[in-house]
């Protein structure tokens, strides 16, 4: 079935609006209002123009083949396993978060109505999520097949942005005792926390990169007119969300806002309702998480395979030289031209994920997700570290070197303008990326 652009504008905000939406108030605390606000901006101009660059690339390999795979390859193949075991990494440690917060908030919900130890269970919980809901969503085998879930998910994000604007504009009692300082512009650091220990949470708050190349592969189209609505409005939304919990959030609890807003409101009706929505987002989230670092792990392990039959057929054959009428000879280079074309002969040969294939590598996720999940109350520091290596790469860098190197190469003599643009552009952020990175790493080593 050809996705639609709504389905692709709901899986891309699903997979940008996850759990770090609960910290994006938090994330104000070192900035003030409005330099706050001024970096969610920033951090979705730069994530549009990534995903933008994404859409632009996607034609210099076969339609329904982009994935960052097969571009990698495309500028230097021994790359590619390096970037989808970022991919794969970032994804798993993400989709394990997801867990550890059903596993935080299930037992408080569960309280309003038991007492059962059984039923409060932790452990318990993340079971009875993992096996009935998150598991039989992670053998949908196209994004597309997610849209309602999509659509749940994205009423849920609905849901807290109401829920926070409500306690703002009529705050009950309890919620003022809890109100500290507001500052509108960066605040005197009287606090152990600074400006480094937050700005991961602005710079990921948009990180949906590693869905894109699958989006653009169901889409009926991949023209770049077509493919741009998608990020174009998926971003703008997240961007009005992000801006309204963020603002709203800080003005409601100023400096005494922590990680987890939704923890900071009383044990109410409507509380509990925003906990069970926040359930249902990460829960629904989980497959989106474990779509691609399952193609990630699948590119790996061919990889892997392509090269032990390398090896097998050269120790048998022996070594082969080129001649000068073959195509890898350094005057004549590997055209991209050629590379693109459809069934050529430069093109790895993919294996398509399915069958045995499929089913393993969703269960060793499955299971490897839900052992660690059980087994370590938090990976605030550890998943910020994976966040700040793999997420940075598949947002800014890879997008951008994308960019760079392959935009433009159709044109033999003048880059038309706006081409240049883009490809200037994807250099910028494939430096801002690394920029990015080494201050995030920082912010994470520095995490108490």
């Amino acid at each position: 079935m050809v996705a639609s652009i709504k389905s692709g504008v709901l899986t891309l905000l699903h997979t940008a609006c996850g759990a770090g939406i609960l910290a994006m108030p938090y994330a104000f605390k070192p900035f003030g209002l409005v330099p706050g606000m001024i970096m969610i901006v920033i951090c979705g101009a730069c994530a549009m123009q990534s995903l933008f660059i994404q859409a632009r690339v996607a034609k210099y390999v076969p339609q329904g083949r982009a994935s960052f795979s097969t571009l990698t390859r495309l500028i230097n193949p021994s790359l590619s396993i390096v970037f989808d075991l970022a991919i794969a990494v970032k994804c798993f440690g993400v989709g394990v978060s997801y867990m550890i917060v059903v596993g935080d908030l299930m037992p408080q919900i569960m309280s309003v109505w038991t007492n059962n130890a059984w039923l409060l269970s932790r452990n318990v919980q993340i079971s009875l999520i993992m096996l009935f809901f998150v598991t039989p969503l992670c053998f949908l085998k196209k994004l597309n097949s997610l849209r309602y879930a999509s659509m749940i998910a994205i009423s849920s994000v609905a849901y807290l942005c109401a829920l926070v604007l409500v306690h703002y504009i009529a705050p009950s009692e309890d919620i003022l005792r809890l109100r500290g300082q507001i500052s509108y512009f960066f605040p005197p650091q009287s606090h152990d926390l600074n400006v480094l220990n937050t700005l991961p949470i602005f710079v990921f708050a948009y990180t949906c990169h590693h869905n894109m190349f699958s989006i653009i592969n169901e889409q009926r189209s991949s023209r770049f007119e077509h493919i741009m609505k998608i990020p174009l409005i998926a971003v703008s939304l997240a961007l009005i969300l992000y801006i309204a919990i963020g603002c709203t959030g800080y003005l409601t609890f100023g400096d005494n806002i922590i990680g987890n807003i939704i923890m900071l409101y009383p044990q109410t009706v409507s509380s509990t309702v925003g906990r069970i929505a926040i359930v249902l987002l990460v829960m629904l989230a989980f497959p989106l998480q474990c779509h691609p670092a399952r193609a990630s792990i699948h590119q790996i392990l061919q990889h892997l395979e392509r090269e032990n039959i390398t090896t097998s057929t050269t120790s048998v054959s022996g070594p082969t030289f080129a001649n000068e009428n073959s195509p890898l000879m350094g005057d004549r280079g590997l055209d991209i031209n050629e590379v693109i074309e459809e069934e050529s002969i430069y093109q790895p040969k993919e294996t398509s994920l399915k069958g045995k294939s499929f089913v393993f590598i969703t269960c060793g996720i499955l299971l490897a997700s839900y052992l660690v999940a059980i087994s370590v109350s938090s990976l605030a520091r550890v998943l910020a570290i994976v966040g700040a290596t793999g997420s940075t790469s598949i947002s800014f860098i890879l997008p951008g070197l994308f960019g760079y190197k392959l935009i433009g190469t159709e044109h033999n003599t003048v880059i038309p303008f706006t081409t240049r643009l883009f490809k200037y552009t994807g250099l910028a952020l494939f430096i801002w990326g690394l920029v990015i990175m080494i201050t995030c790493l920082t912010a994470a080593l520095k995490l108490n």
